[in-house]
């Protein structure tokens, strides 16, 4: 991740002094160096009481993100010593302020082309489910969907060429996915590499603002293609989360939220374009990501994935 020093300017210095740890500090007393991020703005925060990260959210956010939710769902996430420890959350705008982690690696796609990394993502993934508190929503994928398309139609926005085709041939794997009563846990539901934190036995995993209760195969199908992982990585993933080795019922949903993933986040693309969010070509972003989930469902793999799912837990053996 890039990051830039900054004089601390004012309108920081006055929404530090709102926020109890940094009461009373000087603008002397205070280092500030901005961090990337593609939706809010970031910056870590060096004072004499130790190292901090704000996060001040982006324009527009407060439209799809629900922050109490996400309040409550980072707690939890920290609580179970997944999450850096949240030190103030204002649910009102998003404002957060957090624990820097100290010795920290932020993930890149190169990074986790070490095998060792993929495993302790495997093994923070497998925390965050089976620990953490169960949190105060849901994360629907196709309700979600459908929220993106309802903005998006009063944002008078367009949707690139051939989403409609795509969506028809994702309604089968919608369907397979709904005939079974599948897991649900706490789940991140954004595990893009950046959010891996890596300390070099374990990694932490960060921002959670799409966080919730969800099918915990969509962390690893959404990891592996945020990370464009090979066969051998999504191998290495799946063994350091199931201890026994998954079932192919477990291996097919991966390969469906693979796809599913990518749609759903052609659809944030959008949202991000139409509110003009200057961290990137949010229109070439979803122009690829549709481009990605139609060769994928067009492949005979994904194809027999989707025969198991279809055939359900029991058939799958």
């Amino acid at each position: 991740m890039t990051a830039s020093k900054w004089s601390i300017d004012g309108q920081v210095y006055e929404r530090l002094l709102t926020i109890e740890c940094f009461q009373g500090l000087t603008p002397q007393q205070i280092q500030v160096q901005r961090l990337g991020g593609l939706t809010n703005i970031n910056y870590r925060v060096e004072t004499p009481s130790g190292r901090f990260v704000l996060r001040l959210p982006g324009p527009g956010t407060l439209d799809y993100i629900d922050r109490q939710a996400e309040e409550h769902n980072a707690q939890s996430a920290a609580d179970a010593g997944v999450n850096a420890e949240v030190i103030h959350f204002d649910s009102e705008d998003g404002c957060m302020v957090c624990r820097y982690v100290e010795g920290a690696v932020t993930m890149s796609i190169e990074a986790f082309r070490d095998l060792g990394a993929v495993e302790r993502a495997g093994r923070v993934l497998r925390r965050l489910h089976d620990t953490s508190a169960p949190f105060c929503s849901d994360f629907g994928l196709f309700s979600q969907m459908d929220r993106y398309l309802a903005l998006l139609k009063k944002l008078e926005a367009p949707l690139p060429e051939g989403f409609d085709c795509v969506r028809r041939d994702a309604q089968a794997v919608r369907a397979a996915l709904e005939r079974w009563d599948l897991p649900q846990a706490p789940c991140h539901c954004d595990p893009l590499y950046e959010n891996f934190l890596d300390v070099g036995d374990r990694m932490y995993l960060i921002d959670f603002e799409y966080a919730g209760n969800n099918d915990p195969m969509w962390d690893l199908g959404d990891l592996s293609v945020e990370s464009e992982f090979t066969a051998e990585q999504d191998q290495q993933l799946l063994n350091a989360y199931f201890d026994r080795g998954p079932k192919p019922f477990d291996v097919a949903r991966m390969s469906m939220y693979k796809a599913l993933s990518d749609l759903l986040w052609t659809l944030w693309g959008v949202v991000q374009h139409a509110n003009q969010n200057p961290a990137d070509d949010f229109w070439a972003y979803a122009v690829n990501r549709l481009r990605r989930c139609r060769n994928l469902m067009a492949t005979s793999e994904f194809r027999s994935h989707l025969e198991v799912v279809q055939g359900g837990p029991q058939s799958a053996g």
